[in-house]
């Protein structure tokens, strides 16, 4: 399986969008301050995140959230007592 997955900065409450294949592995990396961007706005809450088996579709869903404010505007509205919650 593939994971998009959106982490809130419980620093500044900024967001990360990222995929991976090992969702629990890289949320570790996350928060151990392994990842070079997100290291400095630890630690990282899950907020979110969708399962695909394929790769492309994964890699297309996390190009869309990152560049097409729409998408991602959708989607917060969506999740948005998540979000506030975390």
């Amino acid at each position: 399986m593939y994971y998009v997955y959106i982490l809130k900065s419980k620093k500044d409450f900024r967001f990360y969008i990222g995929f991976t294949n090992n969702l629990k592995e890289r949320f570790v990396k996350h928060n151990s301050g392994q990842s070079t961007y997100t290291r400095k706005f630890m630690p990282w809450v899950l907020v979110y995140y969708e399962a695909y088996f394929s790769k492309n579709d994964a890699v297309l869903r996390e190009k869309q959230l990152k560049r097409h404010a729409k998408a991602w505007g959708q989607l917060k509205n969506r999740i948005k007592k998540s979000i506030n919650e975390s």
